[in-house]
């Protein structure tokens, strides 16, 4: 049975049967006009433009050496890193100063850090504590600033030093990266330190 028999006796009349040729070309006219017809112009300046973190990573340590020693180390449990090469440290950022030869001298810890590709900066804020192991100082603040390139930690918040036969309170405060030497900017208070 051909397909023009089995067409009338289902329909009850012949079948004209369409080339295959016109067939495409009639579907094809049926797309265009239906994807030009239910076009949308969209103003491009609506869409959102994604500013967000493109990589997160858990638990990192990034190391900088000098001469094959160990000279800072950067420890987070979080790092959201931005495309313009920024990062942030919302759970926390610990950096570990170590001396010439290798031994660690001073810590910074801060409940969260934020990193500046382009100034390359890095900023605590939060709990800031900074504590020099050899010369047993400490510092709290609520946000101090590390410049790598210039090697000095700085702020221009309320300042805490404390060493062992004083304690030192000011706002505003610039140090050597290893805060073994500081400046205030404005000194509020001293107190002997009698324990």
């Amino acid at each position: 049975m051909s397909v023009r028999q089995f067409y009338s006796q289902i329909f009850g009349h012949s079948a004209r049967i369409v080339p295959y040729r016109a067939t495409k070309q009639l579907l094809f006219l049926i797309l265009l006009v239906g994807s030009i017809g239910c076009r949308e112009d969209v103003d491009k300046s609506q869409l959102a433009y994604y500013e967000g973190p493109y990589r997160t990573s858990f638990e990192i340590e990034l190391l900088h050496s000098d001469s094959a020693i160990v000279r800072t180390k950067l420890m987070a449990d979080k790092q959201l890193e931005f495309k313009n090469g920024d990062a942030e440290f919302p759970e926390g950022i610990v950096i570990h100063f170590f001396d010439k030869e290798g031994e660690l001298s001073t810590t910074i810890r801060a409940d969260r850090g934020y990193f500046d590709r382009k100034s390359n900066i890095y900023r605590g804020e939060g709990d800031v504590q900074v504590h020099n192991l050899v010369k047993e100082q400490k510092l709290n603040s609520e946000e101090l600033f590390w410049d790598k390139t210039k090697k000095k930690i700085y702020t221009e918040k309320f300042v805490t030093v404390e060493e062992p036969d004083r304690i030192i309170k000011g706002t505003g405060m610039e140090a050597d990266e290893g805060f073994n030497e500081y400046k205030f900017t404005k000194v509020t208070g001293e107190i002997d330190n009698v324990l």
